[in-house]
């Protein structure tokens, strides 16, 4: 498998691991496994009901829109699904797969909604080939839609060091300072602690501060903790209680 180094706008650097084409296959497969079923169980309800009679009797443009509706859960499965699941469909969650920012960041729907129009693009022949070497041979195992979107899939299956995730260590006694903390995604906490981390070692206070600062902005979060350490310390143990507990 390829490594994924990703260099955040704080000019930290993160390691993932680039899906392989292996596991984005098999995860494709599965979602189409999904998509068939749900097929195969509307046309089953059709059936049953009757309503093949009806539709059949209708002209060929009223069809063509009944069909259209019937099938939209098909149509739009992997944007509406990684909108949901932030960067994840059933099948990616099976492979254990996620789709992310090359930055760093949580990708957004924009994201989404540009990777699923070159989807649209690289199902039909030969375009299909053109995604599938993309993968193979980018250096970010990156499709079409990705390397225009400016995203990439990665492994979550990757065994690494607790200093390098977000988890801090929680007692079970802990009352937590910050709800809002919940707002952030594991990305941005992530990229939180890489920052804090940095920047302590470093002794670089200003990047302390800037980074107080955006996190207030970003969540509403008002400092309750004095010094700006002690903010961002407080702020990954509120955000591992919550998510441990939810």
């Amino acid at each position: 498998m390829s490594q994924l180094t990703i260099t955040t706008t704080q000019n930290v650097s993160i390691n993932f691991t680039a899906a392989s084409v292996g596991e984005r296959m098999l995860g494709l497969i599965l979602d189409l496994l999904v998509m068939i079923a749900y097929s195969i169980v509307v046309a089953f309800i059709i059936d049953a009901s009757g309503l093949d009679s009806y539709i059949l009797s209708l002209d060929f443009w009223s069809q063509t829109a009944i069909y259209i509706i019937v099938y939209l859960p098909i149509i739009f499965y992997t944007i509406v699904q990684e909108s949901i699941f932030e960067g994840q469909t059933i099948g990616k969650r099976i492979m254990k797969t996620k789709v992310i920012k090359i930055d760093g960041y949580q990708a957004g729907f924009g994201d989404y909604l540009v990777r699923w129009l070159f989807r649209l693009i690289e199902i039909i022949p030969p375009f299909g080939i053109i995604g599938l070497l993309a993968v193979i041979f980018s250096g970010k195992n990156q499709r079409l839609g990705d390397m225009v979107s400016g995203t990439a899939i990665i492994s979550l299956k990757n065994k690494i060091n607790i200093n390098h995730t977000i988890l801090q260590e929680v007692n079970d006694d802990y009352v937590p300072t910050y709800p809002l903390v919940i707002k952030l995604s594991d990305n941005d906490v992530r990229i939180i602690k890489e920052t804090f981390e940095t920047a302590v070692k470093n002794r670089d206070y200003s990047t302390l501060i800037k980074l107080r600062e955006k996190v207030i902005s970003v969540t509403g979060i008002k400092n309750q903790s004095g010094n700006d350490q002690d903010f961002i310390r407080t702020l990954l143990k509120d955000y591992n209680f919550y998510t441990q507990n939810m």
